[in-house]
């Protein structure tokens, strides 16, 4: 043939037209963006409604009597008006002419940091046992133990209150240790119970390897492995002895100096003789160590520790 053939190169063969982009946002954008706005937006209501209330009971905590009174809707303080005056008042002895909050305090303390480590010596093994030990009935003991908060508290406070009248320790910290921590034990168990079934086998069974015993397992690789949980369960068990207020009432209401604080505070609100920001200082010392110790936990409350612990 003397014709030749004409090939096109490829570069300069026509690309197929592009499909042409749709100018309204697809469904899967909207929902997205609807989403992210949303998210914001509750977050943002449920810090105002969280934040709102205690900036308030703060601010009303630092002006005197006589601005509250003139300007009550008033949000800020000035600085010609700050005192601290009324915290003076809530934690000076009584016999100052005070509260006793300072009191209050240290006898809420004393009953929350033992009924936090007494919670924790029972639930640690018996979360453990429950997670690892094989036995009969093991997968009903959370239950029962979760059964006892089916009842309310008011049914078990007059036998409670009997018995303890009887055993003396009505009128003394120990009746309500003893209280606290028999409320509080179910649940460490149950909390417990679900981290510790997290942990990895494999680590507790290259430790029984090794030679240790089964304790020394919980001891040495299990407690230090469940640590945030166990920090989590400690907070909770905390917050339960510092603000419980039924008990408190009906084995301390006659001894004032044994009082607690959540004791003391619904005192103070009961009385007319009391400046509202007096009562709002007695609310922010009520509040502020919980908040205090939640965030100096916040990082053991929030790690992962378990988080490459076994490589697969």
């Amino acid at each position: 043939m003397s014709a030749e053939t004409v090939m096109t190169p490829p570069s300069q063969v026509a690309a197929p037209p592009e499909p042409r982009r749709m100018a309204h946002p697809t469904r899967h954008r909207v929902q997205s963006r609807v989403f992210r706005i949303g998210r914001w937006v509750v977050i943002i209501g449920f810090l105002i409604a969280t934040l709102v209330p205690f900036y308030y009971m703060l601010l009303l905590s630092v002006k005197p009597i006589g601005s509250l009174l003139q300007n009550p809707a008033s949000l800020w303080v000035r600085p010609s008006e700050f005192t601290l005056q009324t915290y003076v008042d809530v934690l000076s002895s009584t016999a100052s002419g005070g509260q006793g909050f300072g009191r209050f305090l240290a006898n809420s303390g004393v009953v929350a940091l033992a009924s936090v480590a007494l919670a924790l010596l029972i639930g640690i093994p018996g979360a453990y046992a429950i997670a690892r030990l094989p036995f009969i009935g093991r997968r009903y003991v959370s239950g029962i133990f979760l059964a006892a908060y089916l009842f309310p508290a008011i049914l078990m406070a007059i036998p409670l209150f009997v018995g303890f009248t009887r055993l003396g320790l009505r009128g003394n910290l120990v009746g309500l240790i003893v209280v606290y921590t028999a409320q509080t034990v179910p649940v460490a168990i149950y909390m417990l119970r679900n981290y510790f079934e997290t942990v990895p086998e494999a680590i507790e069974e290259a430790g029984l390897v090794d030679g240790l015993t089964r304790m020394g397992v919980l001891r040495q690789i299990s407690i230090k492995l469940a640590l945030p949980s166990i920090m989590s369960t400690g907070l909770f068990v905390f917050m339960i002895a510092w603000n419980e207020f039924l008990f408190a009432l009906l084995f301390l209401v006659d001894r004032r100096e044994r009082w607690t604080v959540s004791l003391g505070l619904s005192q103070l609100s009961g009385s007319v003789e009391v400046p509202t920001t007096v009562l709002m200082a007695g609310s922010v010392v009520l509040t502020l160590p919980i908040i205090i110790i939640f965030f100096a936990t916040e990082r053991l409350l929030t790690g992962g520790l378990t988080a490459g612990a076994e490589k697969g």
